[in-house]
């Protein structure tokens, strides 16, 4: 594993030299041949799903379709398309002395990205990091090892066959092991992006020695208030639990005032397509009984509210008014994505004002918490925190700066 991290180093030096053009070039080459080598990508992809239960919520996150593979590849068409992060003046000056002081953006280096069962994100990585001149180092899950192989086996090729650059993306072993040698790959890995769940965040700030951004991890909320749209609010809540329950932005909680609670049963129906199990306190329980199929519904108790479901299932929970919506929100959020129904702009406002969150929605399903649908191409991580890049992060993000400082034999006193 030290000789992945060696070769990545190396090859900053070539990737920097690359014009923009040739990167560009590149990335459509490999969008390409997404189409072209569709055959061996959904052969890999069917070896990694075949050991895995059909009904498990990841199983979708996981299976890549011809669509699905059109949806890649069209989504690095854009990257590649995108004006260049790299070399644009960020500030510019002159002191007193006569130093002209030129500050500049450049790539990260070798960012390292831990993720799961999401073949896409090998594309998107690479598409992001390739075209902001960072070298990538990846380390999926074992569930995506065959698909993830073929990937980048398929994006090596392409690398061969223009550029001396095939050690631009490279992919570690799907083991506990490597993710821990990532982590620690001081002096190689000048940042590290994991894209998981809140246990694979933990581990990350257990053992990092390498910078690292948390991202993925979410305990998302919706705030059905007081003069919220009913018809609105069902739509929203059952997109935002049922699109794709197994990503980070799907809906884990719903938070509905007290004096609506007659309007729960026609928020809750349409998720009963999905046989969406319900876990509610004592007074949403009573509003949903005989009005939502038994089997699906369930007490809530003191793990509901932190739980990131990741599956056909969230917790109902009965609120007093806004400050007690935004105290639990402030309690269990993750600083993910938190969204209120509402027809009160007043109280919408104050709601987005408050929550402390990477993004607050207003009358939309938090689904739309996607790097694709904020305009960015596509994404390498959804940021959580606070420090540096917050929340979608695309080619923007992959990008640091540096001082280019201009002298005509100044020396200091």
């Amino acid at each position: 594993m030290n000789q992945i991290f060696v070769n990545a180093k190396k090859v900053l030096v070539l990737l920097a030299e690359m014009s923009d053009d040739m990167r560009s070039h590149i990335i459509h080459e490999v969008a390409n041949s997404i189409i072209t080598h569709q055959t061996d990508l959904l052969d890999a992809n069917s070896d990694d799903l075949s050991r895995m239960d059909p009904e498990s919520p990841i199983y979708d996150r996981l299976k890549l379709t011809t669509k699905r593979l059109k949806d890649i590849a069209d989504s690095m068409h854009t990257v590649a398309d995108m004006p260049s992060p790299v070399r644009r003046v960020v500030q510019h000056k002159v002191l007193p002395n006569g130093l002209d002081l030129l500050r500049q953006s450049v790539p990260y280096g070798v960012i390292g990205v831990i993720y799961e069962a999401r073949p896409n994100v090998t594309f998107d990585v690479f598409s992001l990091c390739y075209k902001s001149g960072n070298a990538c180092i990846l380390k999926g899950g074992k569930d995506a090892q065959a698909t993830n192989e073929a990937a980048v086996a398929l994006i090596q090729e392409v690398l061969h066959r223009y550029s001396p650059t095939a050690y631009a993306c490279q992919l570690m072993p799907a083991t506990h092991e490597a993710t821990a040698e990532l982590l620690q790959a001081r002096g190689y890995v000048d940042l590290c992006i994991p894209r998981g769940g809140k246990k694979l965040i933990e581990f990350v700030r257990d053992n990092a020695k390498v910078p690292y951004i948390e991202t993925g991890a979410g305990v998302v909320h919706t705030f059905f208030d007081k003069s919220g749209d009913t018809d609105m609010g069902a739509a929203i809540i059952n997109n935002a639990k049922t699109r794709r329950p197994a990503v980070c932005n799907s809906l884990d909680t719903l938070l509905i005032h007290e004096l609506r609670l007659n309007d729960l049963p026609k928020l809750c129906t349409p998720l009963t397509a999905h046989q969406v199990r319900i876990y509610a306190d004592e007074a949403a329980l009573k509003a949903l009984s005989g009005n939502y199929p038994a089997e699906l519904l369930h007490e809530a108790d003191d793990t509901t509210w932190d739980t990131e479901w990741m599956d056909y299932a969230m917790g109902v929970r009965t609120v007093h008014g806004m400050g007690e919506a935004l105290q639990h929100i402030s309690d269990h959020g993750s600083g993910h994505s938190e969204c209120i129904i509402t027809d009160d702009a007043t109280r919408a406002l104050q709601f987005q004002r408050l929550v402390d969150a990477a993004c607050v929605y207003w009358n939309a399903s938090t689904a739309f918490t996607d790097g694709g649908q904020f305009g960015l191409g596509a994404e390498i991580g959804i940021s959580t925190q606070k420090l540096g890049p917050r929340g979608p992060m695309g080619i923007e993000s992959l990008v640091t700066t540096k001082w280019i400082i201009h002298g005509h034999g100044q020396i200091r006193e």
